[in-house]
């Protein structure tokens, strides 16, 4: 069993910057691929970033040239650097990942953004 574990959410002011961490324990060996998703007031979640366990990194088109997802494997944490963040990137966000055989990591409590001035 894998379980993830995000930090690193807050208050930020339109144009600043944040740093999400994602920390895994468990069975971490049967990680493929770890994404950050977020999920806006009354929307569906969505993935925003995924990386895999061979450093291919994936972005949705709202989050290009901002968003940055990287990986610690010795501190089993991937990260979500985001600047240049606009009051649109309001939302919880989680982490969780896809494991050997298509199977899913559980989701776990999420992390609340709030940009605002």
């Amino acid at each position: 069993q894998v379980q993830l574990v995000e930090s690193g959410g807050g208050l930020v002011q339109p144009g600043g910057s944040l740093r999400l961490s994602c920390t895994a324990s468990g069975n971490i060996f049967s990680i493929n691929r770890v994404g950050w998703y977020r999920q806006h007031p009354g929307k569906q979640r969505e993935l925003v970033a995924s990386i895999t366990s061979g450093g291919t990194t994936e972005y949705v088109d709202s989050v290009k040239g901002r968003f940055t997802i990287s990986r610690d494997n010795a501190q089993n944490t991937v990260y979500l650097q985001m600047s240049s963040l606009k009051p649109d990137d309001t939302a919880v966000y989680f982490c969780r990942a896809t494991l050997v055989g298509g199977r899913m990591s559980p989701w776990g409590r999420g992390t609340q953004v709030t940009v605002s001035s």
